[in-house]
């Protein structure tokens, strides 16, 4: 009869840090296959739908490979708990690192959006009350309208009018007065919304 040989039991994480530590990157190699299943489905439950479980996870092996815990193994937690527990550990913290960035992006995209959209409102009500006072400042006479827009509009001064259009200062002074009693009656109910 032919005698099987018993099945090599696997190696531990205690000896398979060993290995890494020695330079041996199969004990490395190991470690991440035992563990990387586990690991996943930790951050994906975490993390629930949002991306970011395996570049978590990664990240989880290289503080492993960079600073790998001490398996001494405390008193009634054997050393390959130990590690199991280190890496969830970390994994769940890499996580919650990733959520709380999330909704930091989250909030600071809401602010954005609402300032931009606070921003286009008073764009557009800029625009709506100029084009009401460009439509008032058209229905004036022609000697109102003139002044009045190069007042309002182009915001020239009273020297600057009567400069343009040849008029006096006094002149260029009365027409915009009576032009402008004319524009508050005219925009008042846009005053008054």
């Amino acid at each position: 009869m032919n005698e099987q040989e018993p099945p090599t039991p696997e190696p531990g994480d205690a000896e398979l840090l060993g290995r890494w530590r020695g330079g041996d990157p199969s004990g490395f190699e190991l470690l991440v296959r035992r563990y990387e299943g586990p690991l996943l489905r930790h951050a994906r439950t975490l993390l629930r739908h949002g991306g970011g479980a395996e570049d978590t996870v990664q990240e989880a092996f290289l503080r492993l490979a960079k600073t790998p815990p001490d398996l001494e193994g405390r008193e009634g937690v054997p050393g390959d708990r130990e590690l199991s527990a280190w890496l969830h550990r970390v994994t769940r913290n890499l996580c919650l690192d990733v959520m709380r960035s999330e909704q930091r992006r989250r909030a600071r995209e809401a602010e954005r959006a609402s300032e931009a959209d606070a921003v286009e409102a008073r764009g557009v009500e800029a625009l709506d009350t100029r084009s009401a006072v460009e439509h008032s400042i058209s229905s004036l006479p022609d000697d109102q309208r003139e002044v009045v827009s190069l007042r309002l509009l182009e915001e020239c001064s009273y020297a600057e009018i009567a400069s343009i259009t040849g008029r006096n200062v006094g002149t260029v002074g009365w027409l915009i007065s009576v032009g402008m009693k004319a524009l508050a009656r005219d925009l008042s109910p846009l005053m008054e919304a």
